[in-house]
């Protein structure tokens, strides 16, 4: 095997590990993706996939980090959440990880309560806190998946045309 396909694979690799975290909190999705098609993009030469259709990738890859801060931050300022309610989601997401799919949907909405308990408020407050945060987190997830098809549709339409 050449090193040139040994690139194409990685990038491959690289380009599906980030799909997988766009959904997966953990993982950094869209900079992933990103890494990926710019091996891709890179090992070509920049024939197949040129230096603009780069930098449009770039783009929406910052346009996705400011999606997934900007989604998750509306959600829970519109339910008043405090900022242990914030920092309870976010570890409520990585011990979620432990827990398979359930965890990661349970994860972020039982730490975001669990934060609001711990800052003093009530549980039913605290629950429409959690469920206010998890919204933004679901509707940040659902607008990055969008972006990683849109980056892999210009990427793909920049491969073949």
């Amino acid at each position: 095997m050449d090193v040139q396909t040994l690139y194409y694979m990685i990038a491959g690799v690289l380009i599906l590990v980030g799909i997988a975290g766009t959904i997966l909190p953990a993982l950094p999705g869209l900079p992933v993706v990103f890494a990926g098609m710019w091996l891709a993009a890179w090992t070509g030469g920049y024939a197949e996939v040129g230096v603009g259709t780069v930098v449009a990738l770039a783009l929406l890859t910052v346009l996705s980090l400011l999606v997934d801060l900007l989604a998750t931050m509306l959600g829970a300022r519109r339910v008043g959440a405090s900022r242990l309610a914030l920092i309870g989601s976010v570890v409520g997401t990585v011990v979620g990880l432990f827990f398979g799919l359930i965890g990661l949907f349970a994860g972020p909405f039982v730490g975001a309560l669990v934060g609001e308990l711990i800052h003093g408020r009530r549980v039913g407050r605290a629950a429409r806190v959690g469920f206010g945060t998890w919204l933004g987190i679901l509707l940040g997830t659902v607008l990055k998946l969008g972006l990683a098809f849109a980056m892999l549709g210009l990427f793909a339409f920049a491969w073949l045309v």
